[in-house]
């Protein structure tokens, strides 16, 4: 369980595909506070720390399933990835609550800086059946782009757009993000059981 408060953008040190598998090497400053089977939000995407060589970086595996639904598979070396570890059941929920489990992928279509901050708008693919099962965006609501807790601004059918703080930007990957940029989408997962339970009456 996570909470969409990004930790560090790590840098990508290595890509090692095997087989459907990619591993991914990352650099970040707590990389050494780690355990192996320990989670990490990657992206958005919850992924299982399988090893730690001690020098600073930690190595996470992405299965082919993960890769199709996100943007995992884009990673170079030198991309950024936005970091959060679990949450503490003790420590604050400043985000919303976040599963770690990406939906879909989103299209970056416009940048606009506006006065100190910037609206970011994103496209998706829409269908009814998705939407069905929450896929949706609210005005106001609460959708995690590559991790990222943020608001929803302007939704519509199959886009929004969000504000981005100066903070928000210099600590995240936002700041590499520009129109034809591909990020994950995760969306709020009690929209989702409301339009389940709506489903089914």
């Amino acid at each position: 369980m996570f909470s969409g408060i990004v930790e560090e953008a790590a840098s990508v040190v290595a890509l090692k595909r095997e087989q459907g598998n990619l591993h991914i090497t990352l650099r970040c400053s707590f990389a050494d506070e780690l355990k192996i089977d320990q989670s990490v939000a990657h992206n958005g995407v919850c992924l299982t720390v399988v090893s730690l060589p001690g020098d600073g970086t930690y190595t996470v595996t992405a299965i082919q399933e993960t890769l199709n639904r996100s943007n995992l598979g884009d990673l170079e070396t030198g991309s950024l990835v936005n970091l959060e570890r679990s949450m503490k059941m003790n420590g604050r929920l400043d985000g919303h609550i976040v599963q770690g489990h990406v939906d879909t992928t989103a299209v970056c279509t416009e940048v606009v800086e506006e006065e100190g901050s910037w609206r970011y708008t994103f496209r998706y693919d829409f269908s009814k059946e998705d939407a069905g099962k929450g896929y949706v965006c609210v005005e106001k609501g609460s959708v995690t782009v590559n991790g990222v807790s943020l608001t929803v601004c302007e939704p519509e059918a199959d886009k929004f757009s969000v504000a981005i703080i100066p903070y928000t930007h210099e600590h995240t990957n936002f700041c590499r993000i520009k129109p034809g940029t591909r990020v994950n989408l995760e969306f709020d997962i009690i929209g989702k059981y409301i339009a389940r339970i709506g489903s089914l009456s």
